[in-house]
C-alpha cells in the first residue's frame, strides 16, 4: 500500500475497545511514509518551513483536514518548524487513522 492509497480512505470513527496497531501494521504503515517515524506509540515529524508565515499556512492546512476527517494530531509550532504527532487516544496507541491523516498531510506538500 502506497501513501496515495491510504491517503484516499477516510478516519473511521474511535471511541475506543479496539486493539491499538501491532508493531508489524504499524511498521507496515510507517514504509509507505516518507519522514516520518514511530517514538512511545506515537507517530511524528518536523516539517521545516521557509518562514513562520509558511509554517502557520500549513498549521491551518492541518486544521481544516483534522476538521475534515475528525481526528487531531498534537501540534508543536516554533518559527518555521512544525512538529505533527498522530496517535488515536481512545485506545492509548496507533490506528490506521493516524496513519490515513498523515498521509494526507504529505499530499498537502505535494501539490
Amino acid at each position: 500500500m502506497s501513501s496515495c492509497d491510504i491517503a484516499s480512505k477516510h478516519c473511521e470513527p474511535c471511541e475506543g475497545g479496539i486493539q491499538p496497531l501491532d508493531a508489524d501494521r504499524s511498521a507496515q504503515l510507517l514504509s509507505t511514509l516518507s519522514g516520518w517515524s514511530l517514538l512511545d506509540q506515537r507517530l511524528e515529524k518536523t516539517f521545516t518551513f521557509r518562514n513562520h508565515h509558511e509554517a502557520m499556512a500549513f498549521v491551518n492546512a492541518i486544521a481544516w483536514v483534522s476538521h475534515r476527517e475528525n481526528h487531531h494530531p498534537e501540534l508543536t509550532v516554533s518559527y518555521k518548524d512544525v512538529r505533527v504527532q498522530y496517535w488515536t487516544h481512545a485506545i492509548g496507541g496507533l490506528s490506521e487513522n493516524d496513519f490515513i491523516c498523515a498521509a494526507k498531510l504529505e499530499k498537502l506538500l505535494a501539490l
